[in-house]
C-alpha cells in the first residue's frame, strides 16, 4: 500500500503527516479523510486552483495531468513544474512526498 507524506504546512499540517493510501485515491481525498483542510473551491471538479499541491517526490508515477487540468495550473500561486491539482492526482503504487503551497489564490476561505 502506498504512503502519501504531507510536508508540513504552517496552518493545515504544522507537524506533516505520513499516511497510507489506496491506489486510485486523489491527493485531496487522502488529506481531506486525515484531517488537512486544503482549499476545494470548485468541490473537486478542476474548475479552480484551491487544491494546488507540489509532488516533491513520485511526481513520474501519477498520470499525465490533462488539458484542462494545464490550463487551470497555469493560474494556481507558486505554479512548479512538479504542481498538480490535488483533485485529479491519483496515487498509483508508488509513495508520494507532497508540499501544499502556503497560498491559494482563492480570496476567501471555503471552511469545507
Amino acid at each position: 500500500m502506498p504512503k502519501v507524506i504531507f510536508l508540513p504546512h504552517e496552518e493545515l499540517c504544522p507537524e506533516g503527516l505520513a499516511v497510507e493510501a489506496d491506489e486510485g485515491e486523489t491527493i485531496l481525498d487522502i488529506a481531506l479523510k486525515n484531517d488537512i483542510e486544503i482549499e476545494h473551491a470548485c468541490e473537486k471538479s478542476c474548475a479552480c486552483t484551491t487544491c494546488h499541491v507540489v509532488v516533491r517526490e513520485g511526481f513520474d508515477s501519477l498520470e499525465e495531468s490533462d488539458e484542462l487540468e494545464d490550463d487551470m495550473l497555469d493560474k494556481a500561486w507558486g505554479l512548479e513544474p512538479e504542481s498538480r491539482l490535488g483533485c485529479q492526482a491519483c496515487v498509483t503504487d508508488e509513495d508520494l512526498v507532497v508540499e501544499i503551497p502556503k497560498y491559494t489564490i482563492n480570496i476567501v476561505s471555503e471552511n469545507h
